[in-house]
Parts: C-alpha cells; structure tokens; sequence
C-alpha cells in the first residue's frame, strides 16, 4: 500500500514538474493565440489560414506561436522576422518536415522541395542549376519557349475566329508544360490542342491542395498511420498516374541507350540517367522521378496560375490593359512577333507580372521550415523542433511597405529596383535563402513572354453578363491559391 502511494506521489510530482518546466521553457517563445486542449489553434485557422494567421499577428505580433494539434509552429508575419530567420539564421532553418501526403509519393527521398538540406538536396540543386536554369541554359532553350507559345497562339487564333472562350490558366498550363517536358524529355506530354492539359492540371493540382489541406497525420504524428482523412490514398493516385507516364517515356530512353546506336538527346533526362551511373551516386532510375515530379508540379502550376491572375486581374482594369497593349505595339511594332530579347523592353508588363505575384502569390505560405537548433529571433527563442512558417501573403500586403496595398497597381514597380529574387523580405513570391525556388530564372522568362504574346496578338473581352467588376476572383487554397472559378476570356484581333 506504502509502495502504492509512493508511487502517485512520484507520479503526481513528475507531472507538475514537467508542466513547471513547460511552462518556464514557454515563457521564451513568442506570444500566441490560446487553444484548445488536444486540438490546440487548429479551428481558429479556418479555410483560408493565411488570412486568419496574418489577423491574429495583428494582436500577437510578427512572430507568434501557435500550437497545430501536438506541433509548435512559429509563425513570422513581417519583412523583418522573415529576413532574420531566412537571412540571418539561414542554416538553422535549411531543413523541412515532409507532409504525409507528399511523403505518399513513391520514394519521397528524392524530391528536391522536401528533402533535408543535406548532400543529396545538395547534388539535386547543383544539377538544376547547371544543367537548367542557368543563364545559358536558358538562351539555349529560347527555341522551345518560342516554339511553345506559337502553337499556343495558333490555338487561342483558332477560339478568335470561332467566337468561343478559351480558358486561359489551362492553356498557360499546357504550354508551360510542354515546355517543361521538352526540356526534361524532348516530348511533349500535352497534345496540340490541349485536350490533355486540364486532366494534367487536375492531377497536379490534387497533389497541390492535398498537401496544402489540414491533416490530421500531420498535426498528430502518432496518428499518422491511420490516415484518418484519406489524404494519403486520395493523393497517392495522382502521384501513381504521373510516375506511370514518367516509366514509359524513361523506359524509351533506357531501351535506346542500350542499344548499340546510343542517340543522346541532351536533355535533363540525359543527365539524370547519367548520374545514375557513376560509382557512388545517390541517383537511381526511381529516385530521379520525384525530382522530375517537382520540377513539373512547380513549373506548370505557378506559370499557368500567374498568367491566369494577371489576366483576371488586367480585365478588372481596362486602363492597364490598354497601357499594356500601348507598350506592345510600341515596342514591337504592328507585324512583329514577341521575343526572349524584347522583355527587357517591356517595363509595364513586367511590373504586370510583379504585382500580380505581389498580390496572388504562388504561395501564400512558404513551404514549411523546422528548426534544426535553439534560435533566437526577435528576441525570443524558437525551439529545436519547432515548425517555423513565412507568411509571404502577410509580408506583400504589409502597409509599412505598400502603399494601398490591396490595390492592383503595376505602375509601383515601375523605376522601382525591387524584385522577387529574394533580396527585399516584403516581397518573396519565390522564397529566398538557400531554398528560394532554383526555377525562378525560368519563371521569369516564361511568364513574361506568355503574357506579352497574349497581349499583343489579342484583344480580351469578358464573356455576355460578366463585368470588371463583377468578375470572380475567388481563391481555392492548396499549397498554393489558384483562381477558383476558371478565367474564361474571348479572345479579338481587331
């Protein structure tokens, strides 16, 4: 009975201790939100958590705690906390936690968004950046971009002398895609008439809004195994669907380069199976197909998505519209053809381009960071362990930094030195530190020369009973925020 009491006596001891210690640890992190027992703020996020995060950082500050289920998350709202954390503490927060749905996929250790920030994200990056998203690399593909957004006008021509809309997100979608698919494999994987790009985007985008959708697996570990939501069996189809199209075209490959006749196209695909083949890599044939499942997600998703906004957007302001057009005309001339070389030129449209990313950002969120030390920001400490999120959606409608910050007005980058290479933390659509996007370079080439050819070989009308200013701009939120009602646009030639 004696060793009974004693024993509730430890007990009791151990858990007030432990609450005591939590406590005191506690008073270091960074002020937050009260939560409920067990579920802690996941209610209080709501189904647009971006909004709602930057609206409790109104009362808690630019670097608050919340608690996601049995998950610290530390959530930086302001210019200043993002550059202390992406900048300063750099290495601290190299690495990320997978989410369950992407750690669904087949082998997920050879992404290149989520790995840690070890020598195998490391091999992956180098390779990226050398082999495609160089300035070089670049001027090298300039015949495919080109090639791409021809067949991509001769398509919207073919809409123009029907009379019939086109929507324009899946069209950018298709030809991005392309574009990425020509410069992994040498094939297209959307066929001339788009048929396919809104079965691709779908696919991509359930991986997309799976990942970006709350989680029970993820707020609650041991709960993981379960996948009480069906998250993972939902989104593992689209991952299967996608690696099957990838097997057949690396199949072909591998065949023709067994045989005695090696044909090399000198694409990505040809690096990849290359580095699969020295002594020591880390690259196999499975392994290089998450990598390549990153770069397509990422590019057709974010290219069709801001080509998409930025007309949506163009369309609600008939006088920036016309500017662009004036800028077109003026620089190309009326019989001319948009060029890689002619962007440099065209300073409203690239402001264009930068608002809309101000305002609808590939990613509300950046992709989640963990901390791999105790650090201080702020003057408080994020703890070893702890979830640490940017809310890039928060830092480009700071009023500190933007003047009437919900507006569309591309005319405050013109003059302006700012960009989004990750340089000004008011304003990073494409992250910035060491894991700021490597596609940036490409995004910036792409997206400007799809918008500027749309631009200047049409004009755009809203379909019969829509107006500027009733048209719908509502968001539908994933890991990133696409239109939630498909841009549907008349094209003209006047």
């Amino acid at each position: 009975m004696e060793a009974h009491i004693l024993l509730f006596c430890i007990t009791v001891f151990l858990f007030f201790a432990r609450s005591f210690l939590r406590k005191s640890h506690s008073k270091k992190l960074p002020p937050g939100p009260t939560g409920l027992p067990i579920l802690g703020n996941l209610l209080q996020l709501g189904t647009r958590p971006h909004e709602s995060l930057s609206e409790m950082a109104k009362r808690y500050g630019p670097l608050m705690t919340v608690r996601l289920g049995s998950v610290t998350t530390i959530i930086a709202s302001s210019p200043e906390t993002a550059k202390e954390i992406l900048q300063n503490h750099d290495d601290a927060f190299a690495s990320r936690p997978i989410p369950d749905s992407v750690a669904s996929q087949p082998n997920p250790e050879g992404t290149l968004a989520w790995v840690p920030a070890d020598h195998r994200w490391r091999n992956r990056r180098r390779i990226c950046n050398n082999h495609l998203f160089t300035t070089q690399s670049l001027d090298l593909l300039r015949h495919f971009r080109h090639r791409k957004v021809l067949q991509l006008l001769a398509h919207i021509k073919r809409h123009c002398d029907a009379g019939t809309p086109v929507e324009i997100g899946s069209l950018a979608f298709g030809t991005t895609l392309n574009l990425m698919s020509n410069m992994i494999f040498s094939v297209d994987v959307v066929d001339p008439d788009f048929m396919t790009a809104q079965e691709f985007k779908e696919l991509v985008w359930r991986i997309m809004e799976d990942a970006g959708k709350p989680n029970l697996s993820d707020y609650f570990p041991i709960l993981k195994r379960f996948d009480l939501q069906g998250v993972r069996r939902h989104v593992r189809v689209s991952y299967l669907k996608l690696h099957e199209i990838f097997d057949e075209i690396i199949g072909k490959r591998l065949k023709a380069r067994a045989s005695d006749k090696i044909t090399r196209h000198g694409d990505f695909l040809d690096v990849l199976l290359d580095e699969c083949q020295l002594d020591g890599s880390d690259f196999s044939v499975e392994t290089i197909k998450p990598l390549i499942l990153d770069l397509f997600i990422a590019g057709g998703d974010a290219f069709g998505s801001a080509t998409e906004w930025a007309m949506a957007e163009l369309l609600r302001s008939p006088e920036a519209l016309k500017k662009a057009r004036r800028e077109l005309l003026e620089v190309i001339g009326p019989q001319g053809e948009v060029k890689d070389s002619d962007i440099d030129r065209l300073p409203y449209i690239q402001a264009i381009l930068k608002e809309t990313l101000r305002l609808h950002l590939p990613a509300p969120f950046l992709l989640p960071y963990v901390a791999g030390d105790d650090v201080e920001v702020g003057g408080y400490t994020i703890n070893k362990g702890s979830r640490v999120l940017i809310n890039a959606w928060s830092l480009s409608r700071d009023p500190k930094y933007w003047d009437d910050p919900l507006s569309f007005k591309p005319e405050r980058f013109l003059g302006s030195n700012l960009d989004y290479k990750g340089r000004d933390f008011a304003y990073i659509p494409f992250g910035a530190g060491r894991r700021i996007c490597p596609g940036l370079p490409l995004a910036h080439r792409m997206v400007n020369l799809i918008l500027a050819s749309i631009l200047y070989s049409f004009d755009w009308k809203l379909p019969e009973g829509i107006t500027p200013e009733n048209l719908d701009m509502t968001k539908q939120c994933g890991i990133t925020l696409r239109k939630a009602i498909p841009l549907s646009i008349i094209p003209l030639i006047e």
